[in-house]
C-alpha cells in the first residue's frame, strides 16, 4: 500500500494533528471506512502534513 497525502501542508504540528483528529472523527461520525493509520510527516521545508493509508 502507499501513503495518501493530505493536498496541504501546514505552518504548526498542532494544526497538522487537530486535521488528525477531525479526519479520525469524521470518519467515526459519518459512518466511512477508516484508514489504516494516520500521521503527521514533516516536509523537507520544515511545514507539517497529513499522510493516511486508506
Amino acid at each position: 500500500m502507499k501513503w495518501v497525502y493530505w493536498g496541504r501542508l501546514y505552518e504548526t504540528k498542532f494544526q497538522a494533528g487537530c486535521l488528525v483528529r477531525r479526519m479520525e472523527n469524521d470518519w467515526w461520525v459519518y459512518g466511512y471506512e477508516c484508514p489504516q493509520e494516520i500521521e503527521v510527516f514533516r516536509s523537507r521545508k520544515g511545514r507539517f502534513g497529513v499522510r493516511f493509508l486508506p
